[in-house]
């Protein structure tokens, strides 16, 4: 599924963002409107008022009532109401936003304060905060109707500092019915005066997904690659559930992780007692985790006692467990009424041992740059052994 393209930027300096129309509109609702055209033959006097125009075609030397984006690759992607940012240096033109997808994010920075082993999106210490802010309050004005359900994340968010809280209240300002799930490392929550004017946003429908992956402090903070890091995550946990601010657990399944995978959950169940649940995810094959596969991989049929003793133990407190990014051909039986569908469409794929399987419809697949790093346990099941 293509989110990206690029073409030849005119007209502008600074980024758009407008929602795509593939066909001309009235005037009056032209401002936050990029018109999509393969062609600009017989259209080319009437395009004053959009926020840009953008052609498959190429277009030079002409005079130009609109920001322009020209030579583009690819447009068949770029369909009305989904919302796109455009960026005059490059000419880069990013899909944000799909109405008919459940897999909506607004991306906040690409910095970070820790640099996990396994990252899927390595941090960049580039200072990109004041602009995505920017972006990602403008693609909030655009989004409509409402979606179901809208992710933030990173990056670490909570480095905006004062532009995170004011983006939380405009989502709870504007969307007040849309669940919000928040991606964040939860160090940033050990300072009380953060958390507290974080939770006073009051967003009625908002969590937070924050990962602990061990019960041994020393064990945490080398995954994450940040000292004291443990300390500050644990104490950050405390700070909001004084709030009241929903909690989940997320624990990234990997070689350092699995040997006391069932004493985190132990932890989790006498410390951790208000978390909303705990999310137990496959790692990905990308980003850092390929340079560190002699350190993290473990193939997921060789934890699976773990894994089944983890949730045991979380039930046994009544700690709903969720499992995520693992195939079901993978999962012991006990498992399966565990495992969620969650790989974003776009990220989505099926090996091709998956094609007869019976219970694909059910599975969650890959990750498609996971296809190439199998377990030895996937293969179809049967119709007779589901």
């Amino acid at each position: 599924m293509r989110l990206h393209t690029a073409g030849s930027a005119r007209g502008f300096r600074k980024p758009i963002v407008a929602r795509i129309t593939t066909e001309p509109i009235p005037a009056s609702e032209r401002k936050d409107a990029a018109l999509v055209l393969p062609s600009l033959d017989g259209r080319a006097d009437d395009v004053r008022g959009y926020a840009a125009v953008i052609v498959k075609q190429e277009v030079n030397g002409r005079p130009f009532s609109a920001p322009l984006l020209h030579s583009v690759r690819d447009i068949d992607h770029l369909i009305s109401g989904h919302i796109v940012a455009l960026e005059p240096a490059n000419g880069f033109i990013r899909t944000l936003f799909r109405p008919e997808s459940r897999h909506n994010t607004l991306f906040a920075t690409e910095r970070c304060n820790s640099n996990c082993l396994m990252c899927s999106q390595p941090p960049v210490d580039k200072d990109d905060i004041a602009a995505l802010t920017e972006r990602n309050l403008k693609l909030i004005d655009l989004i409509a109707p409402a979606p179901e359900y809208l992710c933030i994340t990173g990056g670490e968010p909570t480095l905006l500092e004062e532009r995170l809280l004011t983006i939380v209240a405009k989502l709870r300002d504007t969307m007040p019915e849309t669940y919000v799930h928040m991606l964040t490392n939860g160090r940033r929550f050990a300072w009380a005066d953060f958390t507290s004017r974080f939770a006073a946003i009051r967003h009625p429908n908002l969590s937070l997904g924050i990962p602990l992956y061990a019960d041994d402090a020393a064990l945490h903070d080398y995954i994450v690659q940040a000292r004291d890091a443990f300390d500050q995550t644990v104490l950050g946990l405390h700070q909001l559930a004084r709030h009241g601010v929903e909690i989940e657990i997320r624990v990234v399944l990997h070689a350092l992780t699995i040997p006391r995978l069932t004493h985190l959950a132990e932890y989790i169940c006498r410390n951790l007692t208000f978390v909303d649940h705990v999310a137990f995810m496959g790692m990905e094959h990308i980003g850092y985790a390929p340079r560190n596969m002699n350190e993290l991989w473990i193939d997921p049929v060789d934890y699976q006692e773990q894994l089944e003793s983890s949730v045991a133990v979380l039930a046994r407190f009544g700690i709903d467990a969720r499992i995520y990014n693992l195939q079901l051909c993978l999962l012991k039986r006990s498992l399966w009424k565990y495992s969620k569908q969650s790989i974003s469409d776009w990220k989505n794929a099926y090996a091709g041992v998956c094609h007869d399987c019976a219970v694909k419809e059910q599975c969650g697949g890959f990750f498609h740059w996971n296809t190439k790093v199998q377990s030895r346990g996937i293969q179809p099941i049967a119709t007779s052994a589901v």
